[in-house]
């Protein structure tokens, strides 16, 4: 009954915005959907060519997120015209998902914070509880993007060596280097997942100043302010 009151209590109010509080929300938000949008349906091709007496045969191998790269072929076409179908090699999936599933998870949090700061600011701060457990929560979302982003990073690296042409041709006699995948969106989802790391570490410090934790400190005392008090 009181959760019932309490969700009938909505008041929108935009001054939250112009706080630091509500508007680093804003920007968390705003990074944590750059940051996994950058990498979920991202696709890549790389590129070799096969060198024949007649002439050099294209050859591209297809990947894509979630980067278990051995679960689709790719076939050079040989000089006999013959066709051996061949894999690229690793599975990068886990670090890959588990940095989107951080980004979606951070941006749920940051759109019910916002609902929370702009319509229910009142019962945001009618007790402890609520900026206590959201202190609590964004810390932790900060340490998950910094192990994220260092996962996806390190990932990320793996990623670039598996689908380098002149690592594939090592795997082909026949072929020769072509063009190296665009990674642009990857490498944008890693700064992203680091600038999220700093907006949400930086952000618990003024999360923390809505906190009984932080106290002010005491008004002088009249005494102090006057000095001793006369005989």
């Amino acid at each position: 009954l009181d959760f019932i009151k309490a969700m009938a209590g909505f008041s929108l109010d935009l001054g939250p915005l112009k706080e630091p509080l509500g508007f680093i929300r804003v920007l968390e938000w705003v990074f944590s959907i750059f940051a996994f949008a950058t990498i979920g349906g991202y696709t890549g091709t790389t590129h070799l060519t096969v060198s024949c007496p007649d002439s050099d045969r294209p050859v591209e191998a297809f990947f894509a997120y979630p980067f278990r790269l051995a679960m689709k072929p790719y076939c050079p076409l040989l000089c006999n015209g013959s066709c051996t179908e061949t894999y690229l090699q690793g599975d990068f999936s886990s670090s890959a998902q588990f940095f989107v599933c951080v980004g979606v998870f951070a941006f749920l949090y940051c759109t019910a914070t916002l609902v929370v700061y702009l319509g229910y600011r009142s019962v945001y701060l009618q007790t402890s509880r609520g900026p206590v457990i959201d202190l609590l929560l964004t810390a932790a979302f900060a340490f998950l993007w910094l192990v994220s982003s260092s996962a996806w990073g390190k990932g990320l690296t793996d990623v670039k060596y598996a689908t380098d042409p002149n690592h594939l041709v090592l795997l082909c006699g026949s072929c020769k280097a072509g063009e190296f995948p665009s990674m642009g969106r990857l490498n944008a989802s890693v700064i992203f997942g680091f600038l999220n790391l700093i907006l949400w570490a930086g952000n618990c410090w003024f999360i923390y100043k809505e906190t009984p934790f932080h106290k002010l400190p005491a008004p002088p005392s009249p005494t102090q302010e006057g000095g001793a008090p006369g005989p």
